[in-house]
């Protein structure tokens, strides 16, 4: 397989490295050469709920020894984006620890009173009430911010309203789209890349979904790499007007690129 020099990895967590909390093949290899190399990486998820060390716990008893610094969420990237529009500000959140964890790291102060932004992150329990506020205090003027666009989430009973949802209900009842940080956000490529001090040119992103991690990675400037393990076929690829760089069978294929 050609590709062009590869010194840096982003890589998605659900459908590359695990699928429903079982390590896919190859994955603990790849991991494990690109620590055994010393080549900087971060498993990037759109999925605000847990902290980077809870999910280094969770991949840890699927098999898979991923360092906390090495895992870098849509609510990382979100406190980080918010954290350079305006430092030490306000925040009426809904979500969890994942989100208001990284919020309360970044300076922010978490209120309901006066915000400067309304945050809306994953949660399995969306309350209400809590869309009712969020609702009110936008209309009120706080700036609307959601940390990805996925419409639904799964669950083992089948798939729950998830955060692209939720931001559709709240556009609906005051007219403001929220800015949406996580992926196909190139900017959260962009603030991952340069928490591993990383450049475009030398950085490569493997991921299963066209939509989000293929796309993003594309307009970053990243080479790409499609596996067929998760959510996209070979079939699907033919729908979009946009191409991989590379499609592989499995994370498996890329270990002795490392």
């Amino acid at each position: 397989m050609k590709t062009r020099e590869i010194r840096c990895w982003l890589t998605d967590m659900d459908g590359v490295l695990v699928h429903e909390g079982v390590a896919l093949p190859g994955a603990a290899e790849f991991l494990g050469k690109l620590q055994e190399n010393e080549r900087p990486f971060l498993v990037l998820t759109n999925n605000s709920i847990y902290t980077a060390r809870d999910l280094r716990a969770r991949l840890l008893a699927s098999g898979l020894d991923v360092p906390e610094a090495s895992i870098w969420t849509s609510a990382l990237a979100t406190a980080q984006f918010l954290a350079d529009q305006e430092p030490g500000g306000r925040a009426y959140v809904i979500g969890e620890a994942g989100l208001t964890t990284a919020l309360h790291e970044a300076g922010y102060v978490l209120t309901d009173t006066a915000p400067d932004f309304v945050v809306l992150g994953e949660t399995r329990t969306y309350s209400f009430e809590a869309i009712t506020k969020a609702i009110r205090l936008i209309e009120g003027g706080a700036r609307f911010i959601a940390t990805n666009p996925d419409p639904t989430g799964p669950s083992a009973e089948g798939p729950l309203p998830a955060c692209g949802a939720v931001a559709a209900l709240i556009t609906r009842a005051t007219g403001r789209e929220p800015y949406i940080v996580g992926k196909p956000n190139p900017m959260m490529f962009r603030s991952a890349l340069n928490a591993i001090d990383a450049h475009s040119e030398y950085t490569a992103m493997i991921g299963d979904r066209m939509d989000t991690d293929v796309v993003a990675g594309m307009e970053a400037g990243l080479e790409t790499f499609l596996v067929l393990t998760g959510s996209t076929t070979q079939e699907d690829v033919q729908r979009y007007p946009f191409r991989p760089s590379h499609i592989v069978p499995s994370i498996e294929s890329l270990v002795e690129l490392v």
